[in-house]
């Protein structure tokens, strides 16, 4: 029997129906509260349409992982969807930054004050001295320490962007591959285009998140009126442990280690995926 003969005639169970639906129904609940919280009272456009873009990938997770776990046939053109606007949602979340500092003329000037500044110590162990932005280990061994002013503004933008970017042309590639039955989500072989794919992603997302730390690193004072710690922290677990969390469930199946009961009512890894999608994102409201 074919997968997508199997697939077609899978269903799964009516518990994880009836659970993943009641979840994804708060989570539209509160998303649709906070949008319009947001539109009832739009005093601050340039900040609120951004963060209206990230409130937005809650809804969307939600109801593509749902709609993916009714039908896991479609399984594949769901997690690119979703994937898609995870990137459009990070670039939102750093223009909500930029604008939170008042646009980018602001910022670049904020950057290059502080690219004379004589020593800081900020959060996360990235140290500035003498306006430079110093590197972690390993990066450190790889990257000089990058000085502040507008190129350090246009490195940490080219790193949001470059996700954008990766993550459409890999859906892309991803839909080709699929439509010639190469593509394999969740399988690692080498005659398979996931593992390749799942490579290339997880360097630009590892990146992208990098430069918002960088970034966050040096405006964390300049945006503390709007706690951004706490966003920070959110919304890099929802995009970067939302997608280890499916590469780690898909080496589990792989590997032979998955046996818990939730995986096998459901049958497919992608399945366990959008169960686990549908419950945990409703808490990234929030943010």
């Amino acid at each position: 029997m074919k997968i997508t003969d199997y697939l077609l005639g899978y269903s799964p169970p009516i518990w994880a129906t009836l659970i993943a639906g009641v979840f994804l129904v708060i989570a539209l609940t509160l998303s649709v509260y906070l949008i319009f919280q947001h539109l009832s009272s739009y005093k601050h456009p340039e900040e609120q349409k951004f963060l209206i873009g990230v409130i937005l990938m809650v809804p969307c997770y939600s109801v593509e992982s749902f709609v993916s776990l009714v039908d896991p046939s479609i399984s594949v053109y769901c997690s690119i969807l979703r994937d898609c606007y995870e990137s459009f949602a990070m670039y939102c979340f750093g223009r909500y930054l930029v604008a939170c500092l008042g646009g980018e003329e602001r910022t670049i000037e904020f950057m290059e004050r502080l690219g004379h500044a004589s020593s800081k110590t900020p959060l996360l162990g990235l140290d500035c001295e003498k306006g430079t932005v110093k590197h972690p280990f390993p990066v450190n061994y790889i990257l000089r320490p990058w000085k502040l002013g507008q190129w350090f503004y246009q490195v940490v933008k080219f790193g949001i962007v470059q996700y954008m970017i990766i993550k459409l042309l890999t859906a892309l590639l991803s839909l080709i591959l699929e439509a010639f039955g190469v593509y394999c989500e969740g399988e690692f072989k080498w005659g398979c285009g996931y593992p390749y794919m799942a490579v290339v992603l997880n360097f630009s997302q590892s990146w992208a998140l990098y430069c918002l730390v960088q970034f966050y690193t040096v405006t964390n004072d300049e945006l503390a009126h709007i706690k951004p710690l706490a966003k920070f922290l959110t919304f890099k677990s929802i995009v970067f442990l939302t997608w280890w969390q499916g590469v780690a469930i898909a080496l589990f199946y792989a590997l032979g280690l998955f046996r818990s009961k939730i995986a096998e009512g459901l049958e497919l890894k992608s399945s366990v995926q959008d169960f686990i999608i549908c419950i945990e994102h409703r808490w990234a409201l929030l943010l």
